[in-house]
């Protein structure tokens, strides 16, 4: 009556369910031809990209040629300009140098000093025509 009972029947083996195999064929090929479809169209996207790409670089090419014949024309004005700045600078440093103050004046105001002495240059045809005149 008072008898120890055991706190948890006994253990029955479960029944084994039966599983039913597969055929492995049929997932496989079918794998694989989710695999062909996936790999397509990853291609084909690939491709619709690309070519999206090459129809861009097709229409900027000219643009890009335009505007390198631009930057060249403009880079050959840049120089012409440094060069004539360059001339100007020196011009005006000249201008304004006080040594050459004496000089620039006779340039620039055709006066001369008095202890110079002007010199005429003549072309010599023209003396020859005067002394064939003159002599007859």
């Amino acid at each position: 009556m008072n008898a120890i009972q055991p706190s948890r029947p006994p253990l029955q083996p479960t029944p084994k369910r039966r599983v039913v195999p597969r055929p492995k064929r049929h997932l496989r090929q079918r794998s694989y031809q989710v695999m062909a479809l996936e790999t397509t169209a990853k291609i084909g996207v690939n491709v619709v990209i690309s070519a999206a790409a090459v129809s861009a670089l097709i229409q900027l090419l000219p643009y890009h040629w335009s505007r390198q014949a631009k930057l060249q024309e403009i880079s050959t004005e840049v120089r012409q300009l440094e060069a004539r700045v360059n001339s100007l600078n020196t011009e005006f440093s000249r201008n304004f140098d006080p040594r050459q103050a004496k000089s620039i004046m006779q340039e620039q105001g055709y006066r001369f000093d008095p202890s110079q002495r002007q010199i005429m240059l003549i072309k010599p045809k023209a003396v020859e025509v005067e002394q064939a005149e003159s002599s007859p």
